[in-house]
């Protein structure tokens, strides 16, 4: 089973990925725990890979896969911590309040089972859950339909974009208002959607948004477009995310690296920070 990278807490890190191919270096954990130390990241949160599907299988067929994921996870040494993952078919409350008392800091959804009203209705019990306890929620890309004729970046490029996008949108709509203090954050910059405020203002939609408590991580982008991001949403809404192997965690190189790996983050898990 491939994990995905995601927000770290602190500072962040992708996931190993215990896969049998000829590139599983990459994906060991010793080696990813080197590359954290030598990126200064002292807490790397590792996330089931959404885009496989697991969450959104018949309740009964993805139990198993999602008990192994939280014991393999759980188990990770140091500088590892975990998301949690959860069944959208049939949400259990009870199964994410186990995996948070075990160690979780949070939950990961995929973007596509948070899309629209319906998906807020059906996911309601886990974010309630989420809202009791105090625990962040992380929204990442989810299954992309393949189109056999598309070049293998097209997933990335189209598919995660479209639905992080929408997902953000989504969340202000029918999310933000009924759990105001819920934290939540979008990977890979909300697919850029905090860069249309300008036209959504154009277009009559809230002046609320981004609302209290929305974060978006860096993964696979540079400098230049994570400053335009920062920009509009503030400084304190940008936290540190990878893409290991494609792509290396964010470093400016200079002060701005000080609120993105460790101050934000810190407000985003709510953890104390010197």
């Amino acid at each position: 089973m491939g994990l995905h990278s995601s927000i770290t807490s602190g500072r962040t890190q992708p996931a190993p990925m215990p896969l049998l191919t000829a590139k599983s270096q990459n994906h060991s954990i010793a080696r990813r725990a080197e590359l954290a130390a030598q990126d200064g990241i002292d807490l790397a949160l590792v996330s089931l890979s959404s885009p496989l599907g697991i969450e959104t299988l018949p309740a009964a067929d993805g139990a198993g896969l999602l008990d192994a994921y939280h014991e393999g996870v759980l188990a990770l040494p140091h500088p590892f911590g975990a998301w949690a993952a959860a069944s959208v078919d049939d949400p259990d409350p009870a199964a994410l309040r186990k995996v948070l008392g075990a160690g979780c800091v949070g939950l990961q959804l995929p973007a596509t089972a948070l899309a629209d009203a319906d998906g807020y209705a059906r996911c309601a019990p886990l974010l309630d859950e989420l809202d009791r306890v105090g625990a962040p929620l992380f929204v990442h890309p989810g299954p992309a339909a393949a189109d056999p004729s598309a070049p293998p970046w097209w997933p990335a490029m189209v598919s995660y974009v479209a639905q992080m996008h929408t997902a953000w949108f989504a969340w202000h709509e029918y999310g933000a208002p009924r759990l105001p203090g819920l934290r939540v954050g979008f990977a890979m910059l909300a697919g850029l959607a905090p860069l249309h405020a300008d036209r959504m203002a154009a277009r009559g939609g809230p002046a609320t948004v981004p609302s209290a408590g929305v974060f978006v991580d860096t993964s696979s982008y540079g400098p230049e477009i994570v400053e335009a991001v920062a920009s509009g949403l503030g400084p304190d809404r940008v936290v540190l995310g990878s893409d290991r192997p494609y792509a290396a965690p964010l470093l400016f190189g200079d002060a701005r690296d000080e609120p993105v790996r460790r101050r934000n983050p810190a407000r985003l898990f709510r953890t104390s920070h010197e």
